[in-house]
């Protein structure tokens, strides 16, 4: 069946099988994708949304490297918030509630269409390798598939364990079965695994609910959306609402604590610390006699309800009970229970900053398997794993995005570099250069790089051209114009902000806190030059950040150039530290472990101190 040598093998069809597979492919790696069910390829095993807190960057980074999330979002969506909206531009975070089944549908045509993409629907329960290097897959059903690289893949799957109450099911998510295989022959050749926890809320019927109860949570005004291309924008949403549980609802869930595989020592693994159970938020906020409910539907035509916040692995009943005591739920219908999963990892320090793994050449290692939480996040993950196997395979040099460069950066390098001992998920705050990282200039940031590497298609570079020349344009028309006290004082005297007594640059009085592009829009020389030119939201979004954060922009560009000196200076590879007494014995041991590429890579390793730091640039001849 497999007579000829694949470039790359993606074992996995999640969101980082898929852009993995889609990456390789559109580079132009003859690809093949194997997944225990083609059925479910991008499928979303939790809730039904993409982006969020700086997850929303993630999907515009990968929209803009050419990856597919951000198209297959924009297509299946039913509602867009721009999150955290009253914050400054850095924390604008763009999240999609999305139609369950069009997601998957959407992945799975997209990558029908893409050349070089094959499919195979089988368990991977074993890798080939040859000195030291992998060199294709083996089935459950004994076929051998040949490959240049393979990108693993496996989310939950691998050794997957469901808990509900005191039960206990091998499998990935429910009503699949588990990966094995792979977890043990990953141990023979050397790596270290953990064990990781995570869980999903019940499914529950929309038809049993009382939605006048609760509070309804609609979507934009004037949404906006995803990809960078053309896709559509929202011109109908749908709801979610939001209700709380109560004391008595608490009270019904202790009930079930000494059956909750949490609290009975079944589960011994570590969950994400961002998105506890309901168990673990009673246990851990015992002071709050409520906690937040958003009732999100599944689609545009399923009745099927996704109860965010109400994630639990107690016993079905005991869900079933205190479910019905929350506002609204009073004659809930379960679709099914929620339920944790235990599943195996491989802490991500093992890994390169490609994601090849160490130990076994051409082998990459992208998702849950590395210890992250969400699609995006892994998503992201498959993209540089895809990415970097092409490039490796064709003697390309490598595809690694600098902190400074992208929140994917940030992410890879933490888990490169650090490590992770509980499911990882970002937040704005990992990101240290977050105003430069914004959700609005991702493809200013990236497509350039996107299109150099061969992924990026010219339509995406145009359209990246345009608006930065459109932008650069109207930002240059602010510094240069001048508006007079008699146009732009009723403005300020309506915003309460002192007004001016000759004329004055724009971009001076644009920047000032209050004034908006609205109130910009106002003066007939900015309308003109908007109509004149054509200029879309986009642009105009663009342009009123360059100007009114133009000075917090510059002084984060200085820092991070200033810390690029260190990312400059660049470590022997398998550099010994251990011949270097002046370093500290924690250093020595764990730089040896991590093997940083660079010194800047070097300060961020945990317990490398600034002294440590010091030695090796001496030693490096700084």
């Amino acid at each position: 069946m497999f007579t000829e040598e694949y470039d790359v093998i993606v074992v996995g069809g999640g969101h980082a099988g898929a852009e993995a597979a889609a990456a390789a492919a559109n580079m132009g790696s003859k690809t093949l994708l194997v997944t225990m069910n083609l059925q479910t390829i991008g499928q979303m095993s939790c809730n039904p949304a993409m982006g969020g807190i700086a997850k929303g960057q993630i999907v515009r980074e990968i929209d803009a490297l050419g990856g597919y999330s951000g198209i297959v979002t924009d297509r299946s969506a039913i509602q867009f918030k721009m999150l955290n909206k009253s914050k400054g531009p850095a924390m604008w975070s763009p999240r999609a509630q999305n139609d369950r089944m069009r997601f998957a549908e959407e992945w799975r045509l997209l990558l029908e269409g893409t050349p070089n993409c094959d499919f195979y629907q089988e368990m991977v329960n074993g890798l080939l390798t040859k000195n030291g290097k992998v060199i294709g897959v083996r089935t459950s059903l004994g076929l051998e598939i040949r490959a240049k690289a393979v990108v693993l893949t496996n989310g939950t799957f691998l050794n997957g364990l469901i808990h509900i109450g005191e039960k206990q099911l091998g499998g990935g998510r429910a009503g699949e079965k588990a990966s094995t295989g792979i977890t043990e022959q990953l141990l023979d050749f050397g790596f270290d695994s953990g064990r990781m926890k995570t869980g999903t809320p019940p499914r529950v019927d929309g038809r049993s609910l009382n939605y006048e109860v609760m509070i309804p949570q609609p979507g934009d005004n004037e949404p906006e959306k995803f990809s960078y291309l053309e896709t559509k924008v929202l011109k109908n949403q749908r709801d979610c609402h939001m209700t709380h549980t109560s004391a008595m609802v608490h009270d019904l869930l202790r009930e079930g604590f000494d059956r909750s595989p949490m609290f009975n020592g079944r589960i011994r693994s570590i969950g994400p610390r961002y998105c506890p159970s309901i168990e673990d938020k009673i246990h851990r906020f015992a002071d709050k006699d409520s906690h937040q409910i958003f009732v999100e539907p599944e689609g545009w035509n399923t009745v099927e309800v996704y109860v965010n916040g109400f994630s639990t692995s107690l016993p079905e009943e005991v869900q079933f009970k205190a479910l019905r005591s929350v506002k609204g739920f009073e004659n809930v219908k379960f679709f099914r229970p929620g339920y944790a999963i235990e599943y195996d990892y491989f802490p991500p320090t093992q890994l390169k900053h490609t994601l090849e793994t160490k130990l076994v050449d051409n082998l990459y290692f992208a998702g849950q398997i590395n210890g992250t939480t969400g699609y995006e996040e892994a998503a992201s993950q498959g993209l540089m794993a895809g990415i970097n196997a092409h490039l490796k395979i064709n003697q390309a040099d490598p595809f690694i995005l600098k902190r400074d460069e992208a929140y994917i950066g940030v992410l890879i390098d933490d888990l490169i570099t650090k490590g992770t001992e509980e499911p990882y998920r970002m937040f704005t705050s990992r990101a240290e250069y977050r105003t430069l990282l914004r959700q609005d200039n991702a493809d200013l940031r990236l497509t350039p790089k996107g299109y150099e590497i061969g992924l990026a298609k010219e339509e995406r570079l145009r359209r990246m051209e345009e608006k930065e020349q459109k932008s650069n344009a109207f930002v240059d028309f602010f510094k240069q114009t001048s508006v007079v006290p008699e146009d732009i004082n009723p403005i300020l005297e309506r915003l309460e902000s002192s007004t001016v007594k000759q004329s004055d640059k724009m971009f001076k009085v644009f920047s000032r806190p209050k004034v908006t592009m609205d109130h910009m829009l106002e003066l007939d020389a900015v309308s003109g030059f908007v109509n004149k030119h054509a200029l879309d939201r986009e642009v105009l979004e663009q342009t009123e950040i360059q100007v009114k954060y133009s000075g917090y922009i510059a002084k984060e560009k200085l820092n991070a150039d200033k810390l690029q000196r260190l990312e400059n200076v660049k470590i022997p590879e398998n550099f010994d530290y251990s011949k270097l007494k002046s370093l500290s014995y924690e250093a020595r041991e764990k730089l040896n472990a991590i093997q940083p590429v660079t010194i800047a890579q070097a300060a961020r390793v945990s317990g490398v101190n600034p002294s440590d730091i010091s030695v090796l640039l001496v030693f490096l001849g700084r």
